[in-house]
């Protein structure tokens, strides 16, 4: 049986834990075998440099963390290795660069186990989806677009009423004062 100090700081381990998980926007569980140092390395970089915290972690200390947590169904897939990847602000970009390692290697040691995202547990197929989701900067990007091209059509449009009745012989500014005023 453990010490008491080994015990103590154990306790103290699945504490943060708990409270990284209960504060992050999201994670990925990732099932690691025979992973090269070199890849490895590269992978750690990029979640790095992403802002996503990336560790190798006992499954029973995550299976403490997770109990009465609203991701303790992630329990169940806590065999073999496990790393955690989590990200406080991005909930897609722990999945999305993960995910497209996978991808890029053809790496049959790396695979997505499961996950979470915005407060909801995720199984494989949930996280392989949100890979595939645009990060925030191109929805916002997309957003901008079709709110840009609605309004683009508007003055397309505006534009072609003004030019079809300066080809009926009336200036377009004489036009707008011969309509009759709305009441």
């Amino acid at each position: 049986m453990p010490n008491e100090k080994v015990l103590l700081e154990k306790q103290q381990y699945v504490a943060e834990l708990k409270e990284k998980l209960a504060n992050a926007a999201a994670g990925v569980l990732v099932d690691y075998k025979g992973i090269s140092v070199a890849d490895d390395t590269k992978l750690r970089k990029e979640l790095r440099e992403a802002g996503v915290e990336y560790r190798v972690i006992k499954n029973t200390m995550l299976r403490l963390a997770l109990k009465d947590t609203a991701y303790e169904d992630l329990s169940s897939v806590l065999e073999n290795t496990t790393a955690l990847a989590l990200s406080n602000e991005d909930p897609i970009v722990a999945a999305k660069i993960i995910c497209k390692y996978i991808e890029d290697t053809k790496d049959t040691s790396y695979a997505v186990k499961a996950g979470f995202a915005d407060g909801k547990p995720m199984d494989k197929a949930g996280i392989e989806t949100l890979s595939k989701l645009p990060n925030k900067e191109g929805l916002v990007s997309m957003l901008l677009s079709v709110l840009t091209g609605n309004l683009r059509g508007l003055a397309v449009a505006i534009k072609a009423i003004g030019e079809k009745q300066e080809e009926a012989g009336a200036p377009a500014a004489d036009v707008a004062e011969e309509a009759p005023a709305a009441e």
